[in-house]
Parts: C-alpha cells; sequence; structure tokens
C-alpha cells in the first residue's frame, strides 16, 4: 500500500519530542480532524461518520438523507454540478398513473435485461419507485406538468407513459435543486476538485476483522493526498463510458469506484453488459452530445440518408425496441452501407410541440445549424452506460463490512443484461435510501489509526506522455475490438494489450508521484480488463453482449461473477 505524508506542518522541534503523543482529535469547520506528530510532521487526518465518494443523484441524495443526524464528507472529482446525472435527459421511470401498474413496470424490465435480472431486486426498485419520486417533488424538483397533473412520457421498451421528467434535462433539474440543498447543509463537507485514489481497508492495515475505513483521495489544487476517515463508506462514482473512444458519459466516468471496490477484495459482476446509446449527436463540434430516448418516444423515426425508415426491417417494434436492438441495428446498416451516420427524424411534428418538450436538444442542434423542426437529427450509437458493478445486495451492502455502492457503479440485478429507459436514476435513489437505512441502524465504531500516504519512495515523472498515449490506445482498441458486436478474436487481442498496459500503468504508478490523470488511467485500465474477462465468459449473445461467436442465447440466463482470488495482480 502506498502512503504519502497527507496534510502535515513541518516543525522544529527535535525528532523524538513528541515521542509517545497518542493522537488527538480536534473540531475544525464543523469535521472532525485526527492530528498526530510523526516524527517532524503534524499529520492530519480528516474524520466522518460517513464519506460518499462520488457527487451524483445516488451521492447527493444519500448525503441528504444522512446530514440530519451524521457528520458526511461527500468527495467531487470536479464541481458538485459534474456528474454523469446532471447529463440525463429522458427522466425517471416510475408507476405513477392509474393506467400503468407495478407488474407491467417489472415486466418491461425484465424483457428488456434479457431475463438476466434478479427478479427481487426488480420488484423492490419498482415498488418503491413512486416514494423516491415524491421525496424529490419534497425537496422541490420542478417536474413537467400537464392538465392531468406531471406529464409522463414513454421511452423505448416501455409498455407505458411512466416517465416522469423535467423538459428534456431532468437529470440537470435534479441535480441542480440536490446541490444547492448540500452545498447550504453544516452537516456535509463537500470535497470537490478531489479524486479517490483506493480505499482503506482493515485488509491493508492488518487488522484481522476486515473493514472499510474511509479513503485517500488526491487534492487536485494542491496536490497533496489528503487521508478521509469514515466508519461507512458508499462508492456512488457513476459508470466507464470514457474506457470507450465515443461516449455519451462526461469525462468523470472513469470507472474509478469499480476498479476501486476491485482492487479492495469486492466480487464484481456482469461487465460485459455496456449499454451502447443508440442516438448520440454526430457532429464535429457536439462532443458526447445525447439525443434523449423520449424523441423517439414521441414519434421520431430512423431513416437512411437518403430517407428510407430501416428499423421495422429489424424489430417489430420499431424505433420503441430496447436500447441493445437499436443500437445494433443503426450498426448494421452503418457498416454494410458504409455510413458515418444515420438520422433521426422528428421534423413532421409541430414545432410548438418540439420546443415544449426538447428545448434544450432543439438549442444544442440549432447552435450547430441543424433545425430540427425542418431536417433529421445525424446520430451515431455511443458507450453510455455500465450495466454490470460492483455486487450488492438489497441494502447496497459489498462483500466489505461499512462499503457500500449505489447507482451505476453497482451491480444490483436491476438491469440485467440491459438497461430498460430511465431506470437508472430511479436504481440511484432507491438503494441509496437502502444504504442510508442499513448506515443508520448501525452500532457508531472507533476509527483505527489510519497511516498516511507515503511517497518518499517516488518522484515527479520525468514526461507524461506515457499516460496520455496509453489513455488514447486502450480507449481505441476498447471501441474496435469490445464494442457493439464482439468476437472471441476480437476480445482475445485486447485482452493482450491490456495485459500489457496494465503492466506498463502499474510501473509507472510504483515510481512516480499520482496524478489525476494517473489515477484515472489506472481505474480505466482495470475496468477495461474485468469488461473483457466477463465477455470472454459468456458463450451465448445476451442483452448488450453481442458475439458472433455464440450468437444464441442459451436457455438458462446466468450471471459473470468476477473474484479477486482469481486476478493475476500484478502488485
Amino acid at each position: 500500500m502506498r502512503r504519502s505524508d497527507a496534510r502535515s506542518f513541518n516543525t522544529d522541534a527535535p525528532q523524538n519530542a513528541f515521542a509517545g503523543l497518542a493522537a488527538v482529535r480536534m473540531r475544525s469547520n464543523g469535521r472532525d480532524i485526527v492530528a498526530a506528530f510523526v516524527g517532524k510532521a503534524f499529520i492530519v487526518s480528516l474524520c466522518f461518520d460517513v464519506l460518499i465518494i462520488g457527487s451524483g443523484l445516488a451521492g447527493q441524495s444519500a448525503a441528504l438523507r444522512l446530514a440530519k443526524t451524521l457528520k458526511v464528507a461527500l468527495i467531487s472529482k470536479r464541481a458538485l454540478e459534474d456528474s454523469a446525472s446532471s447529463w440525463a435527459q429522458g427522466g425517471i421511470a416510475a408507476v405513477l398513473d392509474s393506467q400503468d401498474s407495478i407488474d407491467a413496470h417489472i415486466r418491461d424490465t425484465i424483457t428488456a435485461g434479457a431475463f438476466l435480472n434478479n427478479i427481487e431486486t426488480t420488484r423492490f426498485v419498482i415498488e418503491n419507485g413512486r416514494r423516491a419520486i415524491d421525496w424529490l417533488i419534497e425537496q422541490g424538483v420542478p417536474f413537467t406538468r400537464d392538465e392531468a397533473g406531471y406529464h409522463l412520457t414513454r421511452e423505448g421498451g416501455h409498455s407505458a407513459r411512466r416517465v416522469i421528467h423535467v423538459a428534456d434535462a431532468t437529470g440537470f433539474a435534479v441535480q441542480d435543486t440536490l446541490t444547492r440543498k448540500v452545498r447550504q447543509h453544516p452537516n456535509i463537507t463537500v470535497l470537490e476538485r478531489h479524486i479517490a485514489i483506493d480505499l482503506i481497508t482493515a485488509e491493508k492495515l492488518g487488522i484481522a476483522t476486515n473493514r472499510c475505513y474511509g479513503s485517500y483521495a488526491l487534492d487536485r489544487d494542491s496536490g497533496e493526498v489528503v487521508t478521509v476517515g469514515a466508519a461507512h463508506t458508499i462508492i456512488a462514482t457513476g459508470g466507464a463510458g470514457k474506457v470507450y473512444l465515443y461516449t455519451t458519459n462526461p469525462d468523470t466516468s472513469t470507472g474509478d469506484g469499480i476498479a476501486m471496490a476491485w482492487r479492495a477484495g469486492c466480487r464484481v459482476a456482469n461487465m460485459e453488459f455496456i449499454q451502447f446509446h443508440p442516438t448520440c449527436l454526430y457532429h464535429p463540434q457536439a462532443k458526447s452530445f445525447l439525443i434523449s430516448e423520449a424523441v423517439r418516444g414521441e414519434g421520431g423515426i430512423l431513416r437512411l440518408p437518403d430517407g428510407t425508415r430501416f428499423m421495422p426491417a429489424h424489430d417489430s417494434r420499431a424505433e420503441l425496441a430496447p436500447r441493445d436492438v437499436v443500437a445494433r441495428a443503426i450498426d448494421f446498416e452503418m457498416k454494410k452501407r458504409g455510413l458515418d451516420c444515420v438520422y433521426l427524424d422528428i421534423s413532421h411534428k409541430p414545432a410548438e410541440f418540439l420546443g415544449e418538450h426538447f428545448p434544450n436538444i432543439l438549442a444544442r442542434c440549432l447552435e450547430l445549424g441543424i433545425d430540427i423542426t425542418r431536417e433529421p437529427i445525424p446520430v451515431v450509437p455511443a458507450a453510455h452506460y455500465t450495466c454490470g458493478g460492483i455486487v450488492t445486495d438489497l441494502r447496497a451492502r459489498t462483500d466489505i463490512p461499512g462499503l457500500y455502492a449505489a447507482g451505476e457503479a453497482s451491480c444490483t440485478g436491476l438491469h440485467g443484461a440491459n438497461r430498460l429507459a430511465s431506470n437508472s436514476l430511479l436504481e440511484c435513489l432507491v438503494f441509496a435510501e437502502s444504504a442510508v437505512t442499513d448506515i443508520l441502524a448501525q452500532d457508531p465504531i472507533e476509527l483505527p489509526q489510519l497511516p498516511q500516504w507515503d511517497a518518499s519512495r517516488v518522484t515527479d515523472p520525468d514526461e507524461e506522455i506515457v499516460i496520455s498515449h496509453n489513455w488514447d490506445e486502450l480507449r481505441r482498441f476498447m471501441w474496435d475490438y469490445v464494442g457493439i458486436v464482439r468476437t472471441t478474436k476480437r476480445l482475445q487481442r485486447a485482452q493482450h494489450r491490456i495485459r500489457l498496459l496494465i503492466r506498463e500503468i502499474e510501473e509507472f504508478y510504483s515510481h512516480f508521484r499520482v496524478s489525476h490523470d494517473l489515477i484515472e488511467l489506472r481505474n480505466l485500465v482495470v475496468t477495461a480488463d474485468l469488461i473483457v474477462r466477463c465477455a470472454l465468459q459468456r458463450k451465448e449473445s445476451r442483452g448488450l453482449h453481442f458475439s458472433r461467436d455464440f450468437p444464441e442465447m442459451l436457455p438458462k440466463a446466468r450471471n459473470t461473477i468476477l473474484r479477486r482470488r482469481s486476478y493475476r495482480r500484478t502488485r
């Protein structure tokens, strides 16, 4: 375990003047600080009741619920507002209409998930959907209304209108509402521009009974590594879309929580199921801009460049088929015809309708010279959602006591082999609440003295071209070899390259000081390895995993579960 001096204040006192001085606990700005002299350095660790790594919907909703009675630290890689949750356009799926039913939502979820879903988890999440929405309404989220109450839209894979939304910027509206509350709460300490490096566990400390005690985190502004201790830790870091060259995800989606939990000893499951969103705007100036599922839900038609509609030839549900079906259909047509993109046409709808329901998509496209009221939108598939992740139970608990996971970083069993549209934010809310309920039921524990991060045997890197080169190479061959359609040979090629990169990156990590880019690259290559290993183990095509070598779906659905003992560790 690497350790370094976190926040230290030098003193001219003799080296042994403070020998035997016990660590002391202080209060500063509403947070506990454990301090002790080590040699000539005054070492400081931040201590809280709960540490939450990640500032999306799962992280912020958990923080607000916990902060009623506990001291909470919330780590955000950038600003609080920068998360995948804030990019979500469509909305949140929940049974809110009398014409809809819990069983129908469950059935749609399982059908989209290719019957790999955990039935108990699926029912648990969907039955708690209305309460989750009610909580957001209580927080002040301004969901779009109509004459019947709240407007509900329909998206691909849903048999009814059940997606509550805020126009076409639901994630932003939800995050904006919660962020203002988080910033004002006296019991929440926000550590912005901090990136978690690794979890602190009893196993690493040499304590017999394993438990998570917090995390080391790099302060991107000062370059210091801070020790953040906590009785309970929630991973809410989101997915790993940036492992691919083209993605709808923000730059923060680098698989950090999944990689950290894996290194700490947690099981990881179903990483082969990477959802590619069918409709990402195709334009050289439109980085990662998503065209919402709701555009197809409200009548959008997918067309070839000559105007021909093609989805009915691929699936009877046409544009309303689940995302994996639509993404493969687009991929097929593009490769067959040598196309750079296809087109999503909603121009037959009145301009007033489009302005009311899709104001942000309309405005962004207009900025790029595309008038969606008169012409179709050029679109391509892009990596969008990580359906697998850290294995958790219904209380969001991982394999390590004191460590929880919620949101896209987790694998709860809800999504199966393919996530149903707008179930992701619902999962964030329900499992964040589950984690909170379990934490509040626990008896308090005393934290052991946590060792500081030691950078005494590393130096500043002489050049960082290795990081940028490896980052680019990894994302390109993952796109080429581990994309929408896979073969065993392609996966093996990717695995060979990943093994070389792991050795190279770990050698760099062992000899040079950590940086933000290095931490993300280290996590990305671990996540890529987990994706490929899961994909090689699945000898069928199911949901988001389509293999030309195994095109049929097996009669029995089985999860792909990886355990650390089978992982070839490099350090």
